[in-house]
């Protein structure tokens, strides 16, 4: 801990106040809100702005930004940035951090062996109820349960909740027995057990990236941000949520 705090003292020592300070909107994906929960207060008490962050899934964001909405940035996995690339409503992509997919119980609950995919497989065909969230991981997962050979004895054991709701809450609340989505989004979840990520043989690893919109109100203060969440001092608070510098 302290010396993830003195990797952000460091970042912050870099900074040096905006001559205007700005208010800059953010739309971003839920899997990368615990991290920059703690980056970026670092980045508004050192650069002199203002950050909105407004979180979400990526299906809701996809749609709210395709539909019109404008923001300084939107940070969605790097396949969706591209797209918005390609149509002109945002300027260039920048990875952020890589995640890969976790596994939780509830708290208390049996801890099931997921340390090899075999034990994996096994752990699924016992449960009684699998949660799968609605982003990257549930389009994964699928293919994967496939791959195993188990398709359609979990089919209909799968909870599958809505875009941009939390899994670790769902499974914290017993409603459903097992819980996949991404790491960072399970590590910090008060009321579930993380018993860890995929085996790396059947990893699935997602890139999450930023785009400045083309019609940004404020484009340099937006740079100023990204610049700092992609600095080598970042990397320690990224890698204790689970993630992986972009």
């Amino acid at each position: 801990m302290k010396t993830a705090l003195y990797a952000i003292a460091a970042l912050a020592a870099v900074l040096a106040p905006a001559a205007n300070a700005a208010e800059i909107k953010v739309i971003a994906s839920n899997a990368v809100r615990e991290p920059y929960r703690e980056l970026v207060p670092v980045f508004e008490k050192s650069a002199g702005h203002k950050v909105m962050l407004d979180w979400g899934g990526t299906v809701d964001i996809v749609k709210r930004v395709g539909g019109g909405e404008i923001a300084d940035i939107v940070i969605i996995p790097a396949a969706r940035i591209d797209d918005f690339v390609k149509q002109g409503r945002l300027a260039n992509r920048i990875d952020l951090a890589r995640s890969g997919v976790g596994v939780a119980v509830r708290a208390g609950a049996p801890r099931p062996d997921i340390s090899t995919p075999a034990a994996l497989r096994n752990a699924l065909l016992a449960a009684k109820s699998i949660v799968l969230s609605s982003g990257p991981s549930s389009v994964y997962l699928p293919t994967m349960f496939q791959k195993m050979g188990i398709a359609n004895e979990l089919k209909p054991k799968i909870i599958q909740i809505g875009p941009g709701l939390p899994v670790g809450a769902a499974v914290a609340r017993g409603e459903g027995e097992i819980g996949f989505t991404q790491m960072s989004e399970l590590m910090s979840v008060e009321g579930i057990d993380y018993l860890g990520p995929l085996p790396a043989e059947i990893q699935f690893v997602t890139v999450f990236s930023a785009g400045v919109h083309t019609a940004a109100p404020a484009p340099e203060a937006a740079r100023a941000l990204l610049k700092f969440l992609t600095a080598p001092e970042a990397a320690p608070v990224l890698k204790r949520h689970g993630m992986e510098p972009g």
